[in-house]
């Protein structure tokens, strides 16, 4: 996921943190100025949902303006890094075994 708070706030004319910050606090949400500045510049640690509806309704947004789905950073089973599986390529089929040798239980 990318996080794109500034581009959305900049959309809706809010060209500084601290526009956006006292906008926040005027719905109820109070954002300490360390934490304005992970949103505002990068990727957000951590963030409740209710705070997503606050910044939402703040900014008139909707959630997919705030957070743009990238699934091709997603790595998939039999990928390698930096290579795409190839379409129709066997699964390998994973056997679950005991440690202890014994066999499973049947099916």
């Amino acid at each position: 996921m990318r996080w794109n708070l500034r581009l959305t706030a900049a959309n809706k004319g809010i060209w500084k943190a601290s526009e956006l910050q006292r906008s926040l606090a005027e719905h109820g949400l109070v954002i300490s100025a360390g934490k304005m500045s992970g949103l505002w510049s990068g990727q957000p640690v951590s963030l409740k949902l209710e705070d997503l509806d606050v910044i939402c309704v703040v900014l008139g947004c909707e959630i997919g303006d705030l957070l743009v789905p990238e699934p091709d950073k997603v790595r998939r089973p039999g990928e390698e890094s930096g290579q795409q599986a190839a379409v129709g390529a066997p699964v390998p089929v994973v056997v679950p075994r005991r440690r202890d040798g014994r066999s499973l239980p049947p099916r």
